[in-house]
């Protein structure tokens, strides 16, 4: 019996085809996306493109439409893909997409979880990064925001790979079904509560393998790593954001934007320890670690290692701060009697 053909995939170089999707900068910097199809037009109040004039064009061409305004073609890049796809969840940005590739080392041929798959833009991520030979397991519990995934996919590759299985459902009730014990190399957790999965994963992940989880807020950065500690499964977790900041470079007018892709999320990591591995004891202050069914943190200053000011201490400062006013009327006060003086001298 003959092997079913694998899937050919659009790879993102060579003369532009019909069906290849195009990044289109015209006038003033606009951007156009299309995707070429025979007969097709871009029609704008500049004039109109054709079609057929991209298709054979090397990545890269400029060409000109009726009215005589130049465009200039590229292949989106998955970065560019990503942020203009359709959406049905928010995306996990290039630049926290490009640090989960590196805190949990995905590499060709890793078999990788993970959840939620939302819009699909990490799952893209994550299917370039283990290439051909790995496996990506997706978990999504909204049926309509696979679909959103699975077209976003199938739209940049050419077709759904085959090495990529999306299951609609709880990660944390499916994941034994779907994988077996010990198998899995690096688990991937973007949703709401991810302490709520870490048992399952800590079962399905190989020792040494890696555990990443993407959250919004402080508090559940301060949950899910507390939760992963306490299993005593893991290694010390750790925890980062990334900020971008483009620059404006033009001779030597450089120039920091004034813009910037600032906080987005929060990266925390951990690695599976071996069975009955123990690891040597963290020095820490102590803490309060545990939380009860409820999603309720207690900030307190101690708590965030903020240090108490003594009443004493307190008045003190109280006393350096209005001797400091004090002394900012004084100066004022010569000032302003200085002016007098000096405007009497003149009259």
């Amino acid at each position: 019996m003959t092997s079913p053909t694998p899937p050919v995939l659009v790879r993102p170089s060579g003369p532009f085809r019909v069906g290849d999707r195009v990044q289109l900068t015209g006038p003033k910097g606009r951007l156009h996306t299309i995707t070429l199809r025979e007969g097709g037009e871009l029609h704008t109040h500049h004039g109109v493109l054709f079609h057929s004039q991209l298709v054979g064009q090397p990545d890269g061409s400029v060409v000109a439409n009726s009215g005589g305004h130049e465009y200039l073609a590229l292949r989106p890049l998955l970065r560019d893909f990503v942020m203009s796809m359709p959406r049905g969840a928010a995306i996990v940005y290039p630049k926290d997409a490009a640090q989960i590739l590196a805190e949990a080392d995905i590499f060709p041929g890793a078999t990788v979880v993970e959840a939620g798959v939302g819009s699909g833009a990490l799952s893209l991520w994550l299917l370039r990064a283990i290439g051909a030979e790995g496996r990506l397991v997706s978990f999504e519990r909204r049926d309509d925001f696979a679909a959103v995934a699975r077209a976003n996919v199938e739209t940049f590759l050419g077709d759904v790979p085959p090495n990529w299985d999306v299951v609609v459902g709880d990660l944390a009730d499916g994941l034994s079904d779907a994988v077996d014990a010990a198998s899995v190399d690096r688990v991937v957790l973007d949703m709401l509560a991810p302490w709520e999965c870490i048992d399952a994963v800590a079962d399905a992940l190989t020792p040494g393998g890696v555990v990443v989880c993407y959250v919004a807020t402080a508090t559940q950065l301060s949950r899910v790593a507390e939760y992963i500690r306490g299993t005593g499964l893991f290694t010390e977790p750790d925890a980062n954001e990334t900020m971008v900041r483009g620059w404006h470079v033009e001779g030597l007018a450089v120039r920091p934007d004034h813009r910037m892709v600032a906080h987005t999320g929060f990266l925390v990591w951990a690695r599976r320890l071996a069975p009955g591995a123990v690891p040597p004891e963290v020095k820490r202050r102590a803490s309060k670690s545990s939380y009860g069914d409820e999603d309720v943190e207690l900030w307190t200053p101690g708590a965030v290692g903020d240090r108490q000011i003594t009443d004493k201490n307190l008045r003190k400062r109280v006393r350096e701060a209005e001797r400091a006013a004090e002394g900012a009327r004084r100066a004022a006060g010569r000032a302003e009697h200085s002016g007098h003086a000096e405007h009497s001298d003149h009259a």
